[in-house]
């Protein structure tokens, strides 16, 4: 094999790497992101993921059971207002809507 067939070759593999990224088949439109799971990932990670301040954490059923005994529109109103002095209102999301907030409320709670 010449060096200019092994070139072309060499170009063709690291070439097939890059289609942009993403597991969808050609023509496939990638699905859209989970607006909960956007919200949660800009707004809510720092303290949910990890409890700080008293968050409940994201997934954990002990840690949200208490909230969602009171309901969930008690629960979105919490979130809309915070609770001082750890939850600020609206998670500091102040451009969200009520249908995002509850999409992220969703994201957060554990699998039912």
């Amino acid at each position: 094999m010449g060096w200019k067939t092994l070139t072309i070759v060499l170009g063709l593999l690291v070439m097939g790497g890059c289609d942009g990224g993403g597991d969808t088949v050609a023509g496939e439109a990638a699905a859209p992101p989970d607006p909960g799971e956007t919200i949660y990932n800009r707004f809510c990670f720092s303290c949910h993921a990890a409890g700080v301040a008293g968050a409940p954490r994201t997934g954990v059923p002990e840690a949200w059971n208490s909230r969602l005994a009171k309901g969930r529109d008690v629960l979105l109103q919490t979130t809309i207002d915070g609770i001082p002095p750890g939850m600020p209102a609206m998670g500091l999301c102040m451009q969200c809507t009520e249908e995002e907030l509850v999409a992220a409320i969703d994201y957060m709670l554990p699998a039912q």
